[in-house]
């Protein structure tokens, strides 16, 4: 059984022609909308399989046309769904990148063995990802993603190792 994991989500139509306006929520949106990549549509009740016909980039959305869908009655009923990707479509990553759901989890630990927490969440707010860390205390500690903070990140046991910059905690 494949797991689904999100790409898009489906904010409002485009036009006549059955075209949707697609917030991206994907590092790889030009991969993701790309002709013929193949998604679902979360409705809620079930995944519907798609396939993509075109898509372009406007005004920081993606203006996405799906096969078999050709009016705009045909795509309303889709307004505030996910677009999703299944787990067998998605890239093999070089060994320094990570998917998020690979990350979020995962347990961080110092470079001097103490525990702090779970990431819970991460952020992209710009120059670079920061890491939401859940810790032990319940409160939260934001770990910014470069180099001289996270040292080591093992997906395979959830375990990622940090240097805590003074002024971090």
């Amino acid at each position: 059984m494949s797991q689904f994991f999100n790409v898009g989500k489906i904010v409002n139509t485009h036009g006549i022609h059955g075209e949707l306006k697609v917030l991206p929520l994907t590092d790889f949106p030009e991969e993701r909308f790309a002709k013929g990549s193949k998604l679902v549509i979360d409705t809620g009740e079930g995944h519907l399989p798609v396939t993509v016909e075109s898509a372009r980039l406007h005004k920081n959305m993606y203006v996405v046309r799906l096969n078999d869908f050709t009016n705009i009655n045909e795509v309303e009923k889709y307004k505030g769904t996910m677009l999703k990707v299944s787990s067998e479509y998605q890239s093999e990553l070089s060994e320094d990148e990570f998917y998020f759901h690979q990350i979020v989890g995962c347990e961080v630990v110092t470079d001097e063995g103490e525990t702090l927490g779970t990431i819970k969440e991460i952020l992209t707010p710009g120059a670079n990802d920061v890491w939401v860390v859940k810790a032990n205390n319940g409160k939260e500690i934001l770990l910014p993603y470069i180099d001289e903070v996270i040292l080591h990140v093992d997906v395979v046991n959830q375990k990622v190792t940090v240097h805590l910059m003074e002024g971090l905690v």
